[in-house]
């Protein structure tokens, strides 16, 4: 009866796996099939010719080198922003008992509850007179200033799952707050830090609605911005779409590889080095 059960969980788990890798395993058998075979009927699950033109127009045309490279300080310098202010505002909020906290905590959920269509129109004006149109620095100060209210608000979640007596020994030894905040908390606050950074990072990469309302220009546009140009009034380049779609997943594979690692590390090191 148990091997029944096992082998039915088993099955399910495979099916469910299906679904969930079949829309990639698609996206990139349709980056790899010439233009005729795209809708081709019947439909091929692998196509009769493979072909990388897309991925050639894709760099040679389009420019999507020049948009990687933006998506990427974009997503990256604003992630780091991000993570700097949670990490000083999450421990603030968790360790500090001042007043108007308790309002300054219900202002940063509300504000994420705010539609954000309903605030463009004032900040599309406000990034005007500003000069920040169709600059990055524009974009990634938008994106830091939608972000940090979260991602502060998970840090403080991470920071009060760690223990005050931690930095109470480091400081009955002799280090100051700030000494003991960073030698002795961050370590052990390095898998929440890192999810904090993903978080953030993942938000501006795929962010699409405000980086098309900010950036109009072709030397500042980011990769969502670039991906919605495929779409014309009578058409949509499926091939292009496709292809730039597998290119822009691989930045965020390669940092989710990279940060696995690195969280797997901050469990044990934190403890340690405490």
């Amino acid at each position: 009866m148990r091997r029944l059960a096992l082998a039915a969980k088993a099955v399910v788990l495979a099916a469910w796996l299906l679904i969930t890798l079949f829309p990639l395993y698609w996206i990139v058998v349709t980056s790899l099939k010439p233009k005729p075979e795209i809708f081709s009927v019947p439909l091929r699950y692998w196509p009769a010719n493979v072909t990388f033109e897309h991925y050639a127009e894709l760099f040679a045309f389009a420019d999507f080198g020049a948009y990687l490279l933006n998506s990427l300080v974009v997503s990256l310098v604003a992630a780091a922003v991000v993570t700097v202010v949670g990490v000083l505002g999450g421990y603030t909020l968790a360790r500090f008992a001042f007043p108007g906290r308790g309002a300054l905590m219900l202002a940063f959920l509300v504000t994420q509850m705010i539609p954000l269509f309903i605030a463009l129109g004032p900040l599309y004006l406000l990034m005007s007179d500003l000069d920040l149109l169709n600059r990055l620095a524009g974009l990634m100060l938008v994106y830091v200033a939608m972000l940090v209210p979260f991602s502060t608000i998970i840090m403080r979640g991470f920071y009060e799952r760690v223990p005050v007596a931690l930095e109470e020994a480091a400081q009955v030894d002799g280090a100051s707050r700030l000494v003991a905040m960073v030698r002795v908390v961050i370590p052990v606050m390095l898998p929440g830090i890192a999810a904090t950074f993903i978080f953030a990072f993942v938000q501006c990469w795929n962010e699409l609605f405000l980086a098309i309302t900010f950036i109009d220009s072709e030397d500042a546009k980011t990769i969502p911005v670039a991906m919605n140009s495929f779409i014309t009034q009578y058409d949509i380049d499926w091939g292009s779409m496709a292809a730039a779609t597998v290119v822009s997943v691989v930045p965020t594979l390669v940092l989710f590889a990279a940060v696995r690692r690195f969280i797997v590390e901050g469990l044990t090191a934190g403890a340690v080095k405490g």
